[in-house]
């Protein structure tokens, strides 16, 4: 295991931010799965008591992103394809309506912020950074669900995601697959500015499916990785 253990901010609740800093590490695959996360170590690496660090473990696990095998260890859990495509379901039923309402909205203020976030996506693509890219991507589709009002929406899709959000990293540095992330981005957000809202829900209908439809090769890759 090898965490990366940036200091914490005192003025708040420790265990939340362990969670945090877990939680992306493992979305990462910084942490792949079957990577043991031993609390004495974790205590250590964050200078925390044991009882955040529980804490943050218990809520991991609530995810499916651990698993816990009491007075043995806590592993981190395969990416399980049920909860991926459960978790697919949900963002899909979500993002469909969050797009068509936008494009049925007069206000567009909120267009070129989410233009300005794909052209510095653009620029992590070049640079082959992946994990910005991987963030950058998250943040447009939070700022849609803000733009439409639903936030609390995307906290909910977020906390049920972290299946499906490995299986789109896995599959992110394959040949092409970041451009087509591109491409799907704008092809979504001209389709809103444009008030078209059919042509909205198409686009985002063919950027959520692209993962899932490679699953079988993803698979294959990643034999160790993959469950179910």
């Amino acid at each position: 295991m090898t965490v990366t253990a940036i200091p914490l901010d005192r003025a708040r609740q420790a265990a939340p931010q362990v969670y945090e800093r877990l939680r992306e590490q493992i979305l990462a695959l910084a942490l792949a799965p079957g990577s043991v996360l031993a609390r004495n170590e974790l205590m250590a690496q964050f200078g925390v008591s044991q009882t955040p660090i529980r804490d943050a473990l218990l809520r991991l696990a609530e995810e499916g992103l651990v698993d816990i095998f009491p007075q043995h260890a806590t592993v981190v859990s395969p990416i399980d394809l049920a909860a991926a495509r459960q978790a697919h379901f949900l963002r899909r039923s979500v993002e469909l309506e969050v797009v068509r309402s936008l494009a049925q909205r007069q206000d567009r203020s909120y267009v070129p912020r989410l233009q300005a976030l794909i052209a510095r996506q653009r620029g992590m693509l070049d640079a082959q950074d992946f994990e910005a890219f991987a963030e950058t991507d998250q943040s447009l589709h939070r700022q849609l669900c803000e733009a439409a009002e639903v936030p609390g929406l995307w906290a909910l899709i977020r906390s049920r995601s972290g299946h499906l959000d490995r299986l789109r990293r896995l599959h992110l540095p394959a040949p092409g697959k970041a451009q087509s992330i591109l491409d799907d981005h704008a092809l979504i957000l001209d389709a809103i500015a444009a008030g078209d809202s059919g042509r909205a829900e198409e686009a985002l209908r063919q950027h959520l499916s692209g993962t899932l439809a490679q699953v079988d090769e993803i698979r294959a890759r990643f034999p160790d990785y993959v469950r179910g």
